[in-house]
């Protein structure tokens, strides 16, 4: 059921611009995090119209009070005859922004990337801590932040999805695949999307941004009050700014220079795999495939991971 006050809000919204159906993304690529979006979102860039100067606006579950103008100015004025899309992976989690582009774009492609639960989760609280976005050890963060075990209820999420706009609009892909054959990865992406298939690049193939990379920060508090302002610039449309900043020497002052992260320790993978369990052994029946491996702890180093560098972003 959608509660009235969101309803309305939703009707507020479109009631000053009747032509957002038209105006909307056709497509979402909703992650989870860490399973290789930022990888993607360079990619499809080529391709399709995404959002200018940012990878992620936020607009479905943070900013929607801002409005469609909000919203629209992240995109170039010049559609053609690109799919217009975003590459968004915190909406997956979030049930404000599966609720609102159920009301206000029904017809929308919905494309989710699962991973090994475990390791995402290693991943996603080491950019996490990287970026000053929390203080805490992993275990501290794995009771404190609910996001990182929230992020990794698969299939409860991903039949919330389909329920929401129908199971034919939902494409639940495995980041497995994506590293084994980015190609074929990608053509039944576009296939999905409605876009013409195209050819990766050598330079497409490259792996960045990978966690296992990252380190401490130097100082958590320099860090953190840095993410603050990229997300203060951010909701006021200074993208640019950021992404200045982040392509600067002026990064290294924010970003890195504290101690590596230690080896999780077999406890703390062991108890993730027992959490997750139920979890992937539902998502296996939803999508008819053997997760075996990933009821398995996982390894403490992290499998490569595909994306790009993100500055200040999540």
């Amino acid at each position: 059921m959608h509660s009235p006050g969101a309803l309305g809000a939703v009707r507020a919204i479109t009631f000053d611009a009747p032509d957002a159906l038209q105006s909307l993304p056709s497509f979402f690529l909703i992650g989870p995090p860490r399973t290789g979006t930022s990888w993607l979102h360079e990619v499809l860039s080529k391709h399709t119209l995404l959002p200018n100067s940012t990878k992620e606006t936020r607009f479905f579950d943070v900013h929607f009070h801002r409005g469609l103008k909000w919203y629209w100015a992240h995109y170039p004025k010049s559609f053609g005859h690109r799919p217009m899309g975003e590459v968004a992976p915190t909406y997956f989690a979030s049930p404000k922004a599966r609720e609102r582009i159920v009301q206000m774009v029904p017809t929308a492609r919905i494309v989710c990337i699962f991973r090994h639960p475990v390791e995402r989760v290693i991943s996603l609280y080491r950019v996490k801590r990287a970026y000053g976005m929390i203080p805490w050890s992993l275990e501290e963060a794995l009771v404190r932040d609910p996001e990182l075990i929230e992020s990794g209820r698969y299939a409860s999420h991903l039949k919330t999805w389909q329920k929401g706009v129908g199971k034919d609009r939902v494409l639940a892909t495995v980041y497995d695949d994506l590293r084994q054959s980015p190609q074929s990865f990608v053509d039944r992406l576009a296939d999905f999307i409605g876009l013409p298939r195209f050819t990766l690049t050598s330079s497409d193939l490259h792996r960045v941004h990978a966690s296992e990379n990252m380190t401490h920060p130097r100082n958590y508090y320099r860090t953190r009050g840095a993410t603050f302002m990229a997300n203060w610039c951010k909701a006021r449309r200074l993208d640019r700014v950021v992404t200045a900043i982040k392509q600067s020497p002026l990064i290294k002052l924010f970003l890195g220079g504290g101690p590596p992260f230690a080896q999780i320790s077999r406890e703390t993978t062991l108890k993730l795999s027992e959490l997750f369990r139920p979890e992937i052994e539902e998502l296996e029946v939803l999508l008819n495939r053997d997760f075996s491996a990933w009821k398995t702890s996982g390894s403490e180093e992290l499998a490569p991971e595909v994306g790009l560098p993100s500055g200040f972003r999540r």
